[in-house]
């Protein structure tokens, strides 16, 4: 690789979105230098292929199923290079933010992933997600460039490739919904750093193509049953499984959530492990923090 070249892949997971797809490419096609992009194609039914085809040098790997965001993992498989910068469809990274990410990554070895700083649509508003990592309780070593994160935005991070495939990359069991929190953990669990980097920039501009927002929330609900189940200890989980079949008892939606975790719950358990002590901490100091507010 000659020292000009990017040491960083684009890996986009897609379904359906040819049209915010076009201009996404088109924006990391602009980037210099340029990346390698892989996009994987979730079983799109639109013109998507399509529009894969009309820009050169992009790899195109198409699913025969719609995997979710496990989807990302082909792509990452298929990278060339240390580290993998995931876009969306319909987001795209900053001219500077991938050289910068590099510059990081390459001093900083144990850092595992940088979650960038998420600007959302033409006025590049602030994501609220970042202010929540910018003032994380989990604090700024010194020796890191960041506040350390359990969490991230997958449209604005990027990874080493190596702690990527050690933590096993997103779940196929969750599909789609609050993947980047399992794999948070797992990298952590794994002896990995992951920072907020708010130099490092992602413009997101929200597709209006979107699943309804009651759908989102029941799916997120039952996947974060799940890694309650998958990564924390027996008490926690009674409280999490708990609360929610509260929840269930006066809002229909909620049930259905508790359906899916039932459905799913054997696989869950049967990849349980739990997170060392200071991994449990960091999990536990943010839930009480969320509480509080």
């Amino acid at each position: 690789m000659s020292p000009a070249a990017a040491k960083t892949t684009v890996v986009i997971a897609t379904r359906n979105r040819a049209a915010e797809l076009f201009r996404t490419l088109t924006e990391l096609r602009a980037l210099h230098p340029r990346p390698p992009i892989v996009l994987v194609d979730n079983a799109s039914t639109d013109h998507t292929a399509d529009v894969a085809a009309s820009f050169p040098g992009v790899e195109v790997i198409r699913s025969p199923r719609n995997l979710g965001a496990a989807a990302r993992n082909l792509g990452v498989a298929t990278a060339r290079t240390p580290y993998v910068a995931f876009s969306d469809d319909d987001s795209w990274w900053a001219g500077d933010a991938l050289p910068e990410a590099e510059r990081l990554l390459d001093a900083h070895p144990r850092l595992g992933l940088i979650a960038g700083r998420t600007l959302v649509g033409a006025a590049q508003r602030d994501d609220p997600v970042n202010e929540l990592m910018a003032t994380s309780p989990l604090g700024h070593p010194p020796h890191l460039p960041g506040p350390l994160v359990l969490g991230f935005l997958a449209c604005a991070a990027i990874v080493r490739k190596e702690a990527y495939l050690r933590a096993a990359g997103f779940s196929s069991l969750l599909h789609f919904g609050a993947e980047e929190r399992l794999l948070s953990l797992d990298l952590a669990a794994d002896g990995w750093h992951l920072c907020y980097v708010p130099q490092v920039r992602a413009h997101h501009h929200p597709s209006t193509r979107r699943p309804p927002r009651p759908w989102r929330r029941r799916i997120e609900q039952r996947n974060n049953a799940l890694i309650v189940w998958m990564r924390r200890p027996l008490r926690r989980c009674v409280t999490e499984t708990g609360a929610l079949l509260y929840r269930a008892a006066r809002d229909p939606g909620t049930l259905l959530a508790v359906a899916g975790l039932l459905r799913r719950l054997p696989r869950a358990l049967a990849q349980r492990r739990r997170l060392p002590p200071e991994v449990e901490h960091g999990a536990r100091t943010l839930e009480l923090l969320h509480e509080r507010k």
